[in-house]
């Protein structure tokens, strides 16, 4: 008769035991280490979620009141005064005046060129005499006046020829105002043609 064989289950050493208890416990303990928040631990999760604050740009300064600014184009009114003839000169005032409804101000020189009937400008830029510029307010209706001069073409023998306006631009801007021109020859090439212009002063010139 044949013998039946019983399969018994294996009989685990106490040993293997042992070890596999003393690494479960091993892991546990590095896991809890790692959630700590010692010096080399890893943030926690709330600080990942959060974001740095948004800058917020400064309001910007609201322009002071009550102090007049500067005169454009658009606010005045060119005109060219009566000759002041002295010494072989000829002295004209170039006026310009606020057209407009709000105080402002003039500084320094203008700008200023002859030009022919057909818009061409006749002889060289003029020239700025030696001053120091000053701050002319200028209120409603009110003038500052520059000087334009130059020796009498007659008198210099300096080639001459008779403008059909003036271009004046205020000081610090770049749009320029006609003005008819009715004061005769003015020196465009040769000796002593030279135009000078002086600073803006309080007034029309006359």
């Amino acid at each position: 008769m044949a013998k039946t064989s019983q399969h018994l289950p294996a009989r685990r050493h106490p040993a293997v035991l042992l070890v596999g208890a003393a690494a479960v416990l091993g892991l546990l303990t590095g896991c809890g280490s790692e959630s700590g928040s010692g010096a080399g631990g890893v943030s926690s999760g709330g600080d990942f979620a959060s974001t740095p604050p948004t800058p917020t740009r400064p309001a910007t300064p609201a322009p002071a009141t009550g102090r007049p600014t500067r005169c454009h184009t658009f606010d005045l009114r060119a005109s060219v005064g009566r000759n002041n003839p002295g010494a072989g000169q000829w002295n004209f005032p170039i006026v310009l005046t606020n057209a407009s409804a709000r105080t402002c101000t003039v500084r320094g020189y203008p700008g200023a060129a002859f030009l022919d009937a057909s818009g061409e400008q006749l002889g060289p830029d003029p020239k700025r005499s030696e001053g120091t510029p000053t701050t002319v307010t200028l209120a409603p209706g009110t003038s500052a006046w520059a000087g334009l001069s130059y020796s009498s073409p007659e008198v210099s023998g300096a080639r001459a020829a008779t403008p059909a306006a003036l271009l004046v631009t205020p000081p610090d801007e770049r749009d320029a105002l006609k003005v008819k021109w009715t004061g005769g020859q003015v020196p465009v090439a040769g000796n002593a043609s030279s135009v000078f212009l002086t600073v803006f002063a309080a007034g029309t010139g006359a």
